[in-house]
């Protein structure tokens, strides 16, 4: 048996030409043709029946097609596997994070990542969107909320919930609320995918959906953070957002018993029968780091 002269056959049955076949096998179309007659000879069977215009794969062709094709994934996935155990990260890896997440958490890594692997060339694509991860190609995202696609792999990597903030500026104007029943006085900052009718909040008694009396309404966290460092109104943070001008005094932590309802964070990748060294590398660099991260993020 000749595996290169079956991988020639299958090639140029899947091409349905001589020449496109030995155009993407990089070989001369005679190379190509006298591989398949090889082939022919020794199964002593027609298995392209070649004319001047077109091919015909001969119904014995066929089933040796469909066979050879499943035994030759089967030898190309054997190999993968080992490649994967010992192989060196290369290749091109995509991560998709939210856009207020992978801002603040993925620069360092992907630097640090880069920096130890030159062979990967790393793509990320920041977006609120949750994407296909398998028909987009995406090797890894990082996901806060519940999961819904159990065909995903998840590590937990922390959580993260929303918290009411002010800027000192807005406060000294308008005070401070002791309730969240006080928030119907103020100017509240909205996040579209929150919704533009309530915020909901969990505190030392259970929950509470707040009305909101706010009259600007964003579909950009960012943006809504700015707003609120300029002094505009209340906002309904993440806590990973906003931590730092919390820390620093740029923005004060209101209602400290009550905040939004917890929402984990993974890392989620397709299902696979092993992982690749570059995805596997990424995720071993990072993982603690993040972990890390996400405790430091509560306020």
């Amino acid at each position: 048996m000749d595996l290169n002269e079956i991988s020639v056959f299958l090639e140029v049955v899947k091409q349905g030409s001589f020449s496109k076949a030995a155009l993407g096998l990089k070989m001369p179309n005679s190379t190509v043709s006298a591989k398949v007659s090889s082939l022919e000879r020794r199964l002593g069977m027609t298995l392209i029946q070649r004319t001047t215009r077109r091919l015909n794969i001969t119904p014995a062709g066929q089933a040796y097609f469909k066979r050879c094709l499943l035994g030759l994934t089967e030898i190309e996935a054997a190999e993968s596997e080992l490649a994967a155990i010992q192989g060196e990260p290369q290749g091109l890896l995509r991560i998709t994070a939210p856009a207020d997440v992978g801002a603040d958490v993925l620069p360092e890594l992907i630097a640090d990542f880069s920096a130890k692997h030159p062979k990967v060339r790393v793509e990320a694509i920041l977006t609120d969107r949750r994407m296909d991860l398998l028909a987009e190609n995406v090797d890894l995202a990082i996901r806060a909320g519940e999961l819904k696609d159990s065909t995903l792999i998840a590590k937990k990597l922390g959580e993260t919930y929303l918290v009411p903030i002010a800027s000192p500026k807005y406060l000294k104007s308008r005070g401070k609320p002791s309730h969240p029943r006080d928030l119907v006085s103020h100017q509240c900052l909205q996040f579209t995918p929150l919704g533009y009718d309530e915020w909901k909040m969990v505190g030392p008694k259970g929950s509470l959906n707040v009305p909101l009396p706010g009259r600007i309404v964003i579909n950009d966290l960012k943006v809504v953070k700015r707003l609120a460092l300029m002094g505009h109104g209340i906002a309904y943070l993440p806590t990973h957002l906003c931590v730092d001008e919390v820390n620093s005094g740029k923005l004060v932590r209101l209602l400290p018993e009550w905040r939004s309802t917890l929402n984990p964070v993974h890392f989620v990748y397709p299902a696979q029968r092993f992982v690749t060294p570059k995805l596997s590398e990424f995720m071993a660099m990072s993982m603690e780091r993040l972990k890390r991260e996400f405790k430091n993020f509560e306020i």
